[in-house]
């Protein structure tokens, strides 16, 4: 009886080789909607890094500025001509001389340029770095720069960011 059962399995299985044209078309058609339904998740992925890498080289570059007006304060009877803020970004790089008699030497507020993500002209632009500029002498929300300072930065770009904010009103 032994032999029976071997040689009905083999059978079974000279019988029933491969797969069908339907349980084909199945299979491709579920793994075309999981493919519909995974590829706006990596689009979003990809506009919300952006978005992240956006935001913090704002508050790099604000933080810098701000450390540099911090050090501009320091300086006894305001000894540097100026409001205290970058004539340019490149300043936030390149350094002042530090107030500290104690420490001499050059007081540096960023190690390198940082771009705007948005911009992918933003390595060209020597003075701007991709970014909008603002003097201490402006509106808030002007768009427009006077040339004098830099007081603060904006991203020139009017698209509408994930969480319904406009990128230049960060």
């Amino acid at each position: 009886m032994r032999g029976g059962k071997s040689n009905d399995r083999l059978r079974y299985l000279r019988t029933h080789r491969g797969i069908s044209l339907i349980e084909l078309i199945v299979t491709i058609t579920i793994l075309g909607i999981l493919a519909a339904g995974v590829m706006p998740l990596i689009r979003n992925t990809a506009v919300r890094s952006q978005e992240i890498e956006l935001r913090r080289n704002l508050r790099i570059i604000r933080i810098a500025i701000d450390d540099f007006k911090k050090t501009y304060d320091k300086v006894p009877n305001n000894a540097n001509p100026g409001n205290g803020f970058p004539k340019e970004l490149q300043e936030l790089v390149d350094g002042v001389e530090s107030p500290d008699k104690a420490k001499p030497g050059k007081v540096k507020f960023l190690r390198r340029k940082v771009l705007n993500p948005l911009n992918p002209k933003s390595a060209e632009d020597e003075k701007q770095w991709g970014w909008e500029l603002r003097c201490y002498s402006d509106e808030p929300d002007s768009s427009s720069w006077c040339g004098d300072d830099v007081y603060d930065v904006f991203a020139p770009q009017t698209g509408t960011a994930m969480d319904g904010t406009k990128y230049n009103e960060w």
